[in-house]
C-alpha cells in the first residue's frame, strides 16, 4: 500500500497546478470508475487548503495518507511547526457528525499506536467540516501527545491552525522521514482475519519487532512442514503453543489463507469455540459485502455469508459432517484453534449417544479427527494450544491428542513446540512427555512467546500468571512494568466508578466491554447477569449506537463468550467464586442458593483458567471490580470480597 498519494512541501503545494494535483490523486487511486463525487471533494480541499495554508509555507502536506491496519486513508496530514496534523475533510456538510469526529480521531490514535514515526510526536486531529459553524476549540492533550480533536469550517481553518501552532510548541519533523518511518501495527483477530482473507500478508498487518518476527518465523515454518509433507507423501501434525495475546490465531488464519489459494490443497480453519467463530464469520460477511460495494459491485449478506461460512468453520460441525461417512474431506489442510479444548472420550461419546443416537461411538474429539484426515494419503494438522486455557468440564487438552496418535497413528510425523515439554501448563505427564521426545520432532519455531495483544506492553499475559500463582513479588515487579509501558491496570469496588474508567479511558471508536466468569452468579444484584447470553456478532460488532453492543456496559461477557477474541478496555467484574483468603486463592460454585467448595482439582483449574482468560483479554488495560458484598446477604458476605480486593491492592494495584 503506497503510504500517500501526493506529497509537496507546502510553499511548492500553493503553486503547484491544481489539475497536476489531481492528476497524482486519481493516479494512485484504486478504483477504475472514479467518482464525480471524489474529484470534486478533492478540488474544494485543494481550494480550501490553498487558501489557508499560505502562512504556513515552511510545513509538508500529504494528501490520501494510509492507515494501513484500518485499510482506510485520512485525507490530509500536514506537518507544519513540528505539529502533526491528521485532517478529515467533510466538504458539503453543516455539522460535525459523531461519526466523523470517531473516524479522524482512530486515524490519530492509530499512527499515535503503530507508526513509529509519531510515537514521540504531538498529534492533532482536525475534522474540517465546510459549512458547519465556528467551534470554540481546546488544546487538550493526554499522556501519550496525542491532542483532543479541534473543529474548523472552510472560512476559519487557517485561524484553527494559527491557533494550536501558536499555544504548542515542538521540535522540528523532518517529514520524508517522518512519512516513511516504519508502521507497526498489530491489529484485532477480526481485523486480521479481514486483511488476510483480503490477501494481505501478516508481514503487511503485524508489528515488526520481536513479537512479529516470531509470528513470521511460526508461519514460515508450517509452511515448510506442510511442503514437506506433500514432497514426501506423509501425515503430519504439528502442535502450535503461544502465551495469551501471543497470535496463534493469527498464525493459524495466515496458514489456512495462504494455502486456500492454492488447486486441490484446500485448507480451512476450525474452532471449537463458536463465540469466535461466529464473530469472524459475520465480521468477514460484513467486510466482504463492504469492500464489494466500495468497488462498484453487489454482493449480497447471505452470498458473503457462504463463503465466510466455508472458509471459518465450527469444529463440531466439521466432526459431524464425517460422523458414519468414509470418504476423505475436501480439506488436505487443517487448523484446529484452541484444539486442547477438543473433548475427551467420555464427553463426546456420551454426546453421540444422547444427541445423535450413536450408542456404538466410541472415541475422543482428538481420535476423530486425526481419524477423519488419516483418509487422505497426505495432509498436515495444525493444532494450536494454548497453555491453561482449558476451561470446561470435558475438555480433552494436550494429552489426548498424543494419546490418539500414540495409540492408533503411529505413522503420522509429529512436530511440536518445546514448551510442550518444558512448561506444566501444557503437559504434565511425564510418560507422554517421554514418548513424545522419541517420537516427535521438536521445533522452536513452533512456539509464540511474546504477546502482541496487548500492544502497550508484552508483560501482560506474565503480570496475570504471577497474579494467579499468588507470586506478590513478580506481580509487584511487572506491575511497575505495565505502569512504565503506560498498560494502566486499576482497581475499584465501585461500579459506576469502573464505567466511568473505561468511558474516560477510551478514544475514537477504541471498544469497552464488562466480563467475569460464567460461575459469577452473585453479581446479579449489581445488575450483571451471567446467565443471560450475549450475542457475540453483535456485542463485539456494533456500533455505539446499539444498546446490545459491549460500548453500552451493560451485558457482561463470560469467558465462553470472549476466549480467541478481545477488546481495547476490559472491567473484570470478580465475584466470590475464586477469592484470596489465608494467603491462597479458594474456588466455589453457586449452586441453588449457596456457594459450594470444589474440591475437584480439574473443576479447580477451569476456574483458575476463566480468570486467567479474563485478565488477558485487554489491549490497551483494564480495571478490575471487586464488590464490597453485603453483611445482610450470606451469599455476598464481605469476607468473600475483602480478601481478594487486599490482596490484588498489595501488589501495587491503583484503586480508584
Amino acid at each position: 500500500m503506497a503510504r500517500y498519494f501526493y506529497s509537496s512541501d507546502i510553499a511548492s503545494f500553493l503553486i503547484d497546478n491544481e489539475t497536476r494535483i489531481l492528476g497524482a490523486l486519481t493516479e494512485n487511486y484504486p478504483l477504475q470508475n472514479l467518482a464525480i463525487l471524489q474529484t470534486n471533494a478533492w478540488r474544494e480541499q485543494i481550494r480550501i487548503l490553498k487558501l489557508s495554508l499560505r502562512e504556513f509555507s515552511d510545513g509538508h502536506i500529504f494528501f490520501e495518507f494510509a492507515i494501513p491496519r484500518m485499510g482506510k486513508r485520512a485525507d490530509c496530514v500536514f506537518i507544519i511547526n513540528g505539529l502533526v496534523f491528521i485532517v478529515e475533510f467533510k466538504v458539503g456538510e453543516d455539522h460535525y457528525s459523531s461519526y466523523a469526529i470517531e473516524q479522524v480521531v482512530d486515524y490519530s490514535l492509530d499512527l499515535k499506536n503503530f507508526h513509529e514515526g509519531s510515537h514521540h510526536q504531538k498529534l492533532i486531529p482536525l475534522l474540517v467540516a465546510t459549512n458547519a459553524p465556528s467551534r470554540r476549540n481546546k488544546l487538550t492533550v493526554s499522556t501519550d501527545n496525542l491532542f483532543d480533536i479541534i473543529f474548523a469550517n472552510s472560512a476559519n481553518l487557517s485561524d484553527v491552525i494559527r491557533f494550536a501552532v501558536f499555544e504548542i510548541e515542538a521540535p522540528p519533523i523532518d517529514a520524508e522521514i517522518w512519512a516513511d518511518s516504519r508502521y507497526k501495527p498489530t491489529p484485532t483477530i477480526v481485523e486480521a482475519a479481514q486483511a488476510l482473507y483480503n490477501n494481505h500478508s501478516v508481514e503487511d498487518i503485524s508489528r515488526s519487532d520481536s513479537g512479529a518476527i516470531n509470528l513470521t518465523q511460526t508461519s514460515d515454518c508450517i509452511n515448510r512442514i506442510i511442503t514437506s509433507t506433500d514432497a514426501e507423501n506423509t501425515k503430519s501434525i504439528c502442535f502450535v503453543t503461544g502465551v495469551p495475546g501471543a497470535g496463534k490465531t493469527l498464525a493459524g488464519l495466515n496458514i489456512a489463507t495462504q494455502n486456500m489459494k492454492f488447486g486441490d490443497d484446500h485448507s480451512v480453519f476450525l474452532s471449537g469455540n463458536g463465540p469466535l467463530v461466529d464473530v469472524l464469520r459475520e465480521a468477514l460477511a460484513r467486510n466482504i459485502v463492504a469492500t464489494s460495494k466500495y468497488a462498484g459491485v453487489k454482493v449480497t449478506k447471505a452470498t458473503a455469508s457462504r463463503s465466510a461460512n466455508a472458509f471459518i468453520q465450527n469444529i463440531h460441525h466439521f466432526r459431524d459432517e464425517y460422523v458414519g461417512k468414509e470418504e476423505a474431506p475436501s480439506d488436505r489442510i487443517v487448523v484446529f484453534d484452541e484444539a486442547q479444548r477438543a473433548w475427551t472420550n467420555e464427553q463426546l461419546s456420551g454426546f453421540m449417544r444422547r444427541k445423535k443416537g450413536r450408542l456404538d461411538f466410541n472415541q475422543s474429539e482428538p481420535q476423530f479427527l486425526i481419524d477423519v484426515m488419516n483418509r487422505h494419503e497426505s495432509c498436515t494438522v495444525i493444532c494450536l494450544i494454548g497453555g491453561g486455557q482449558e476451561i470446561n468440564r470435558g475438555e480433552a487438552g494436550l494429552e489426548e491428542w498424543l494419546e490418539a496418535l500414540r495409540t492408533y497413528f503411529p505413522d503420522w510425523v509429529i512436530h511440536y513446540s518445546n514448551l510442550i515439554v518444558e512448561d506444566t501448563n501444557y503437559l504434565n505427564n511425564d510418560e507422554l512427555k517421554h514418548w513424545l521426545t522419541t517420537n516427535g520432532r521438536q521445533e522452536t519455531d513452533l512456539h509464540l512467546a511474546v504477546s502482541v495483544r496487548s500492544f502497550r506492553s508484552e508483560n501482560a499475559s506474565a503480570f496475570v500468571q504471577s497474579v494467579l500463582s499468588s507470586n506478590v513479588q513478580e506481580a509487584r515487579t511487572l506491575y511497575e512494568t505495565l505502569r512504565n509501558d503506560n498498560y494502566p491496570v486499576v482497581l475499584t469496588r465501585n461500579l459506576d466508578t469502573a464505567k466511568q474508567w473505561l468511558r474516560k479511558s477510551a478514544r475514537g471508536s477504541e471498544r469497552t466491554g464488562l466480563v467475569a466468569s460464567a460461575g459469577a452468579y452473585r453479581l446479579r444484584p449489581l445488575g450483571l447477569s451471567v446467565k443471560h447470553n450475549i450475542d457475540a456478532p453483535i456485542w463485539f460488532l456494533n456500533d455505539k449506537d446499539d444498546v446490545r453492543s459491549s460500548y453500552f456496559l451493560e451485558e457482561v461477557a463470560t469467558e465462553f463468550d470472549i476466549q480467541g477474541l478481545e477488546l481495547d478496555w476490559t472491567c473484570v467484574c470478580w465475584d466470590g467464586d475464586l477469592y484470596f483468603q489465608n494467603g491462597k486463592w479458594n474456588r466455589r460454585k453457586f449452586k441453588g442458593t449457596k456457594w459450594q467448595n470444589i474440591n475437584d482439582e480439574f473443576v479447580k483449574r477451569y476456574l483458575t483458567n476463566a480468570y486467567r482468560v479474563l485478565l488477558t483479554r485487554a489491549r490497551q488495560g483494564m480495571v478490575i471490580f471487586v464488590p464490597h458484598g453485603d453483611t445482610k446477604d450470606e451469599t455476598r458476605l464481605p469476607e468473600f470480597y475483602d480478601g481478594t480486593f487486599e490482596y490484588l491492592r498489595s501488589i501495587g494495584i491503583r484503586q480508584i
